[in-house]
């Protein structure tokens, strides 16, 4: 999980080069699976709000979220000097890379490149490309210029014109980190057969955008997913449709885009299976709301056991793993006590990673953005705690790497 001071400066469904390489457009078809497997718990939707029998809004629906208090966690303390963000090193050292991707669909394994924040490009072994909550420019604020600083401390490593194919865009929640409209655009530009998979609410918002490739889920639903590609016209041969599940699945947060829409749409985690390989994406996520305690305080202790946890995890990983890949968010987790209903910190996402059964994992959601007020290099730092603390091997199982570094699993 060592991050090497090392840095290098970088000077709709598919493949942008096969626009002009193949003779028609490749074909997604998106089939809803039925009867998929609902948690005994989770069949009555509780986290629907539903007046006069109409979906309005939604909802956390377990004793581990409570409502934030931005006014008093965050606004109060930072007008009042006593909490302030961290100042950014110079230089920062998280190692920035120049992504390399596969020329080809060929692949012989899990492939995962960090593309900053909860950005990732996986490659599956089916030849399937999958990119998650992509957010390409410099600043996730609808203003040009914002009073909590939220513009990139690091920069992309690659934009939406170097990915070589993607055949579908998973969302997680309508937050301007993780869902941007000029990124939306450039992938319209680059790849117009690109599918979206969002949660449910944001179809809207996707087709007012020009987006009509979109499928809107629900928790525990699954769609089934094949996609032919049309042959090259300098090869006579054909190449085999891609198939794919995609699930979406619960998480623990909330969504707004303006001050007059919040939780008006759903927020999500998923899990995408391929070529004999599984993902799952974390999105942004918290995982047990704390309450106000000191900076160095460990919530983990045993005098904090009586905190309730979220169960959905629990039940994605009885019902979805194992996973042979996590992305499991591990940063902005600071004032714990505000952010804790929304945001994992390291020891939550331990928890999460053991949670969902999965495998292997990847530290997301940290060293893009200063959203929070941790130090900058902690998440990484808190993660080898952790670890430690459960007992599961550092190196190999739950790391973080370099912007613009791909690892194979």
């Amino acid at each position: 999980m060592m991050l090497s001071p090392r840095r290098m400066t970088v000077p709709r469904t598919l493949l942008r080069s096969t626009a002009t390489m193949t003779t028609s457009a490749p074909v997604t078809k998106v089939t809803n699976v039925a009867n998929a497997l609902v948690p005994e718990q989770e069949k009555a939707r509780p986290h629907h709000v539903v007046k006069n029998g109409r979906i309005t809004g939604f909802k956390n629906p377990y004793p581990s979220y409570r409502p934030l208090e931005p006014m008093k966690h965050i606004f109060i303390p930072l007008l009042t000097g006593k909490m302030k963000f961290p100042t950014v090193p110079d230089p920062l050292p998280i190692p920035l890379v120049k992504p390399t991707f596969l020329p080809s669909r060929d692949t012989p394994k899990l492939r995962a490149t960090w593309l900053g924040h909860a950005a990732y490009y996986v490659e599956f072994p089916s030849g399937l490309r999958v990119l998650f909550d992509p957010v390409f420019e410099k600043s996730c604020s609808p203003f040009p210029l914002d009073l909590f600083s939220n513009k990139r401390i690091t920069p992309a490593p690659a934009s939406v014109a170097d990915l070589p194919y993607v055949d579908a865009v998973v969302i997680s929640h309508s937050h301007y980190d993780h869902l941007s409209h000029p990124t939306l655009l450039e992938l319209q530009k680059h790849f117009p057969h690109a599918h979206y998979f969002v949660p449910l609410g944001l179809e809207k918002w996707f087709r007012s955008s020009g987006t009509t490739n979109v499928t809107e889920m629900d928790w525990w639903e699954d769609v089934n997913v094949q996609i032919t590609v049309p042959q090259v016209d300098d090869d006579t041969s054909t190449q085999k449709p891609m198939t794919a599940t995609f699930s979406c699945l619960p998480a623990q947060h909330t969504s707004a885009r303006t001050p007059f829409d919040r939780d008006t749409t759903l927020w999500a985690s998923w899990g995408v299976s391929s070529g004999g390989s599984s993902v799952f994406f974390g999105g942004d996520t918290g995982y047990r709301a704390v309450p106000g305690h000191s900076v160095d305080e460990d919530d983990y202790s045993p005098t904090h056991d009586h905190i309730p946890r979220n169960p959905q995890f629990k039940m994605i990983g009885h019902h979805k793993g194992p996973f042979d890949l996590g992305l499991i968010p591990i940063g902005a987790y600071s004032p714990r006590a505000s952010f804790s209903p929304v945001h994992a910190n390291p020891y939550d996402a331990v928890e999460i990673f053991l949670d969902t059964a999965c495998k292997r994992a990847m530290g997301i959601h940290w060293g893009t953005w200063l959203l929070t007020t941790e130090p900058v290099m902690e998440p990484p730092e808190l993660l080898r705690k952790a670890l430690a603390r459960r007992e599961v091997p550092e190196e190999g199982v739950f790391d973080v790497c370099g912007l613009g570094e791909s690892r194979e699993f």
